[in-house]
């Protein structure tokens, strides 16, 4: 069975941003924004995962990222979109980085 964990980017007072991780490579993103009674999120998920891993995806989000830092919340909303990485566009240098095809890391901004 795959081993999933999600690999904290960004924490900010409303919110946060996750690499989802199988096995130690990327295989996602999740995005959660923290408002009064919901949270609130975007997952992205790699062409590979199945609606099985989906779902266990969710229930880790709902028990290990919600529950576990306490936000009191009645809702938990999270939009999912499968496909497959494109690339990274960071500001510093106005630029596009392109994913290898069959690379399953991403781009690193700036490089």
């Amino acid at each position: 069975m795959a081993q999933f964990y999600f690999e904290r980017e960004v924490r900010t007072p409303t919110g946060e941003c996750y690499t989802i991780l199988e096995d130690g490579k990327p295989v996602g993103r999740l995005d959660l924004h923290f408002v009064p009674g919901m949270v609130h999120g975007t997952m992205i998920v790699s062409e590979s995962q199945t609606q099985d891993t989906i779902q266990e995806l969710m229930s880790m989000v709902d028990e290990d990222l919600t529950d576990a830092v306490g936000i009191e919340r009645e809702d938990l909303v999270v939009h999912v979109h499968q496909g497959r990485d494109l690339g990274v566009f960071t500001h510093n240098d106005g630029l596009f980085h392109e994913g290898q095809e069959g690379d399953a890391t991403p781009p690193v901004a700036g490089a």
